[in-house]
């Protein structure tokens, strides 16, 4: 079983940074695929971004290339998305996510090849 928290969710306005950490426990979880999803209000969850258990390789959605970068620390098991030049279109809750997969292209985007779920966190941009 692989506990998921995050963190470091908050309020900005348009043009500022955040850094969201997620903090996972739990037997095997270093060899773990993780990745961000985010939901709006009224819409459905969708892939943000995430890294393959070695971190070696990164997969992005298109609205965030350029201005996410997703990174894991396996010595503490912690993974990072750093959120650049946010847009009010980022608002929504973010949640961290594991799965034992093999992360692909293909893969890393499916919600259903990940087992494990954090509760969320807010964040909020303004314009």
């Amino acid at each position: 079983q692989v506990q998921l928290v995050e963190s470091g969710g908050g309020s900005v306005q348009a043009g500022a940074s955040l850094r969201l950490s997620c903090a996972a426990s739990g037997r095997g979880v270093s060899t773990y695929s993780l990745g961000w999803f985010r939901q709006a209000p009224g819409k459905e969850r969708e892939f943000v971004a995430a890294i393959n258990w070695r971190g070696g390789n990164t997969y992005y959605t298109d609205s965030v290339k350029g201005r996410f970068s997703v990174s894991r620390h396996n010595d503490n098991n912690t993974m990072s998305l750093e959120m650049n030049s946010l847009k009010p279109e980022d608002t929504a809750v973010y949640y961290c996510a594991a799965g034992s997969f093999v992360a692909t292209q293909i893969t890393a985007r499916v919600r259903k090849v990940y087992t494990s779920w954090g509760q969320g966190t807010q964040v909020t941009v303004t314009a």
